[in-house]
């Protein structure tokens, strides 16, 4: 990810052909491992290609991701006969009893000194 972020700040500059040398110095800048495969890998994979067109294309099979979220909407349907099933739901909730967690002093050490 970060050789693309590179990648994607050069051409946000102005760069539109960023050179391997060009991602190298971004990322030394910062103190970030440089890996020259994943550079190359990069840079074979973009070669010829507009940036713009590239990342549509990823929009386009991103969109196509399932999300989930579908089981929520049944859950928040009301139910029928009015209010009764409101009080009826609340008698069967169960309250959670918090369990005390052990401290640290039992251990011998604390996990911030």
């Amino acid at each position: 990810m970060k050789v693309i972020a590179a990648y994607l700040l050069l051409a946000l500059g102005g760069n539109t052909t960023p050179s391997a040398e060009d991602i190298k110095s971004i990322l030394e800048s910062v103190g970030a491992e440089v890996d020259d495969d994943r550079v190359e890998f990069l840079l074979s994979e973009l070669k010829g290609k507009e940036l713009a067109e590239v990342i549509a294309a990823g929009r386009e099979k991103f969109a196509s991701v399932p999300s989930g979220g579908g089981v929520a909407v049944a859950a928040a349907a009301p139910a029928a006969g009015g209010g009764a099933a409101a009080p009826a739901a609340a008698e069967t909730k169960e309250e959670k009893v918090e369990e005390k967690e052990e401290s640290d002093d039992d251990m011998g050490f604390s996990l911030f000194d």
